[in-house]
């Protein structure tokens, strides 16, 4: 079998995608239809029990690499950290990233990933030429930006496996350097912030030097860094925050780093960002004895997952008199020119901290629909993950509902990985009904497959 591009795809790869339609079509009819899978970065925790589960745990391959045109084949259920393996040989990395290692292809395409090329790059799906989608009447169709299927090519990315499942994908490279030379910047408000962000992502420079990754950390109002990163063919001595040492707490004691080109882009895996700390890995004591093999996101994921199921958490926080704990786990992107005014709201009604910023522009012009962000506008991803104390007779909800007002207000966009809460009619304002609904009818008109909002809100 052959792309149209003339790229050999294995005939195993042909023969799996035969065998998952057939065991779609033998799924219950009437029933949704959910992946069956080993992991998932998803915080919208659900019985696993609900609805067949279709198994495409076999596609999870990088299928072909071609270093001359800087593209490879990769199968929907591979991981970023497979992928990033297949390529470092060859000198080569997809164009952005996600700081998760079990972070999947087609998981992040259709529910948006990002990470510190992003402010250069966009976001993953806007370097995908071609995916080979099961779709939810059964079809196996391929879609690319100038076929038949380029509205589905336009509208797959935040559908969140409600139009269906990539298969395989074609997805440009770029050529890296063996190390990363780190910056950090400190900055004592957010407004100073947002400008250097502007300032940085317009010259893609700083102070005389390329900046070929961006990101950044608030610890308070008053202590935010940004983290500039440039590609060494050469480095001294590097750092390894796999190890005793924890790599968020560097960025306030170090002007200057410099890690491996793949421990960089592993920064975050680790401690799972910083909420490696609820578990207590990051105490030296707990640290010495937590196996190295163990400190990844997908296990403490697994472990939130246990705690969530059984409200444990929830249990503790009443004894002591609390009114249990509301999940604040979300992604949001902010106009660059606004950041500061979300921050501050963000500081001053959840006060959760660290949090993360990630700055993003679209590479593609023609935008996406399901997730209609302005070509024009450099917006700054906003990320955090924590828990906050609800007080006596207050709602689960009431931090989420009001982070989600704000967002609105300033002219951002909310990720969907996690709990939503919108009414219906403001969640298909902000999600492009129509362009969604045209996609169903034509591509799941029997309902198969979950609807975005009963998927992303309506199910807790």
């Amino acid at each position: 079998m052959g792309t149209e591009r003339g790229t050999v795809i294995p005939a195993s790869h042909t023969d799996e995608v035969a065998a998952l339609a057939e065991n779609y079509a033998r799924l219950p009819a009437g029933e949704p239809v959910r992946l069956a899978k080993a992991t998932s970065n998803l915080f919208r925790f659900r019985d696993p029990a609900a609805g067949p589960g279709l198994d495409v745990g076999r596609l999870n391959r990088v299928l072909a690499v071609d270093p001359s045109t800087r593209t490879a084949q990769v199968q929907g259920m591979a991981t970023y950290e497979s992928i990033v393996d297949a390529h470092l040989p060859s000198g080569h990395i997809p164009l952005v990233v996600p700081q998760l290692k079990t972070i999947t292809l087609g998981g992040a395409i259709a529910g948006l990933g990002i990470e510190s090329t992003s402010f250069r790059n966009g976001l993953p799906h806007e370097s995908v030429r071609e995916m080979e989608i099961l779709t939810g009447d059964g079809r196996v169709v391929v879609a690319r930006p100038d076929n038949e299927h380029a509205e589905l090519f336009r509208g797959f990315p935040n559908s969140y496996g409600t139009l269906g499942y990539a298969l395989r994908l074609e997805i440009e490279l770029e050529p890296v350097q063996s190390y990363v030379r780190l910056r950090h910047l400190r900055f004592g408000s957010a407004g100073e912030c947002a400008e250097a962000i502007a300032s940085i992502c317009r010259d893609r420079a700083h102070d005389g030097h390329p900046v070929d990754f961006l990101d950044g950390t608030v610890f308070s109002a008053d202590e935010q860094y940004l983290t500039l990163g440039e590609y060494r063919s050469d480095a001294p001595p590097t750092s390894d925050y796999t190890g005793q040492q924890v790599y968020y707490r560097s960025l306030r004691t170090r002007q200057t780093d410099h890690l491996s080109i793949r421990d960089y882009l592993w920064r975050w895996d680790t401690d799972w960002f910083w909420c490696s700390r609820a578990f207590g890995v990051q105490h030296p004591l707990v640290r010495r004895f937590w196996p190295r093999r163990y400190r990844r996101s997908d296990v403490y994921r697994r472990i939130v997952s246990w705690d969530r199921r059984f409200g444990l958490t929830d249990r503790l926080s009443r004894l002591r008199g609390g009114g249990g704990n509301e999940p604040v786990i979300q992604d949001v992107e902010i106009p660059v020119g606004r950041l500061a005014e979300f921050l501050e709201f963000f500081h001053a009604e959840t006060g959760i901290s660290p949090v993360w910023l990630c700055p993003v522009r679209l590479r593609d012009r023609k935008g996406w629909p399901l997730y209609p962000m302005d070509p024009d506008t450099l917006y700054v991803n906003v990320g955090f993950w924590s828990a906050v104390p609800l007080r006596p007779g207050e709602e689960p909800g009431t931090h989420n509902r009001a982070i989600e007002r704000v967002v609105s207000e300033l002219d951002g966009h909310k990720s969907l990985y996690s709990n939503a809460y919108y009414g219906e009619d403001e969640f298909w304002r902000l999600y492009n009904r129509p362009a969604y609904q045209r996609l169903k009818e034509r591509y799941d008109p029997d309902g198969r497959l979950p609807g975005l909002y009963d998927k992303c809100v309506r199910e807790k």
